[in-house]
């Protein structure tokens, strides 16, 4: 067996709290681990820890490490032993990655309740204060690329949500339609490039198109076709409302595209966001879930709430939907996550 000790602090030298020693049984199963906790006092730029009376352990064989966690949340979710840290990158851990999904804040054809598809309809002020407020509920949590949909709603909800995140970065909307586009929206400052968030639109990731119905009174078109008909166009998965797209058509676009352009961002180590629309957003949580076509005429998805799913390993972990501004006990912060809500809390000292 082996021990490894981990300071559970938010700065070592300024630390007053406990000592967790885990004891890791060299078995078959890397988290077979028990836990000691013991007092430590801060004096001066030394800390009496007290732990290594009796033979208990010896420093020479183990390494100190900085790691943050949040209230009653356990981060250390990996131990290994130190002389195999750097040897065997098979015992290292694996890309942990986390995929944020919003659905835009409430449009102004939302309130007036009227089928909006593809319709491009900005947000009322309740959906402004939901993309707001969903901003700051995801505010600790890292992001390095952002996803929308081509609509104004889904744009203004990703652009007010960023701009509360603590890392103080500037949304920028990339303009990628034709070369000139392009070249003239170049950053030339490194400094700047890395204090950013590109912003990607895609039109595959568009709400789907409602055909005949965009426009048209929700409640008035119930009473003209019967509630029935109207839930079969709304929440089925392969029936079409007439002239429009089915969610099994909008799945196979909006999928399409979280596989070729999303999903290997996530395998190659990049936090993403994605702020799209009902359907769409259906589809690909569809996907990430792995749920029937019967499932997910069920899923119902909430403007302005954030979903978290954590990658790893080839599978998407549903990590929760926060109730409010704080994640604490809500998101279930991994350890990179805790680590990353750390480094960012040290930055605003």
């Amino acid at each position: 067996m082996f021990w490894v000790i981990s300071m559970i602090s938010s700065g070592f030298l300024e630390f007053n709290g406990a000592v967790q020693v885990y004891n890791h049984a060299c078995d078959s199963n890397p988290h077979n681990v028990s836990l000691i906790s013991l007092p430590v006092i801060r004096k001066g730029f030394d800390s009496d820890v007290r732990l290594f009376r009796r033979g208990i352990c010896s420093m020479r064989n183990f390494r100190l490490s900085d790691v943050c966690a949040t209230p009653q949340v356990s981060i250390m979710n990996h131990i290994t032993p130190v002389s195999d840290w750097n040897s065997d990158d098979s015992m290292r851990p694996s890309i942990e990655t986390a995929l944020i999904l919003i659905r835009h804040g409430e449009s102004m054809w939302n309130e007036k309740n009227l089928f909006t598809g593809s319709v491009d309809v900005p947000l009322t002020r309740r959906g402004v204060e939901e993309a707001i407020e969903a901003g700051k509920r995801i505010s600790n949590l890292p992001i390095d690329y952002v996803y929308t949909s081509a609509l104004i709603r889904s744009q203004m909800t990703a652009v007010l949500a960023l701009i509360q995140h603590r890392c103080k970065k500037v949304p920028i909307i990339i303009h990628n339609c034709n070369e000139q586009a392009e070249a003239w929206s170049q950053i030339y400052s490194d400094e700047a490039r890395k204090q950013s968030f590109p912003v990607i639109r895609a039109w595959q990731l568009n709400e789907r198109m409602y055909g005949e119905l965009q426009g048209l009174n929700k409640q008035e078109i119930a009473k003209r076709y019967g509630e029935e008909q109207v839930h079969e166009w709304r929440r089925s998965y392969e029936i079409p409302p007439p002239e429009g797209e089915s969610l099994q058509m909008c799945s196979q676009r909006a999928v399409g595209y979280f596989k070729e352009h999303i999903e290997p961002h996530l395998q190659s180590g990049k936090h993403v966001m994605v702020a799209a629309h009902a359907n769409t957003l259906r589809s690909i949580i569809m996907y990430l879930e792995k749920l029937t076509s019967r499932q997910v005429i069920g899923l119902e998805v909430s403007t302005g709430v954030p979903l978290l799913y954590i990658y790893k390993e080839g599978t998407f972990m549903k990590r929760g939907s926060p109730v409010g501004s704080s994640e604490a006990g809500v998101y279930a912060l991994t350890r990179n996550l805790a680590l990353y809500r750390q480094k960012l809390d040290e930055m605003s000292c």
